[in-house]
C-alpha cells in the first residue's frame, strides 16, 4: 500500500494542473447532481482539496 500512496503522491506533484482541473469537474458534477443546494459546501471542499495537491488552485471555477 505504501508503494501506491508513493506512486500517487510523486503523480499529483508533477500533475497538479490536471488533478487540480479533475477535482474541479468532479465539484462541477456534484453541484449539478444536488441542484445546487450544496454549492458553498462543494466550493469549499474543491478549494481544500486543491490546496492539499500542491501549489493551490490551477484551474478556473
Amino acid at each position: 500500500m505504501r508503494d501506491f500512496m508513493d506512486k500517487a503522491r510523486d503523480f499529483v506533484d508533477k500533475h497538479d494542473k490536471q488533478v487540480d482541473e479533475g477535482i474541479a469537474k468532479a465539484g462541477e458534477e456534484a453541484d449539478k447532481r444536488t441542484g445546487g443546494r450544496y454549492r458553498g459546501q462543494i466550493d469549499k471542499g474543491i478549494e481544500t482539496a486543491q490546496r492539499r495537491t500542491g501549489r493551490g488552485d490551477t484551474s478556473p471555477r
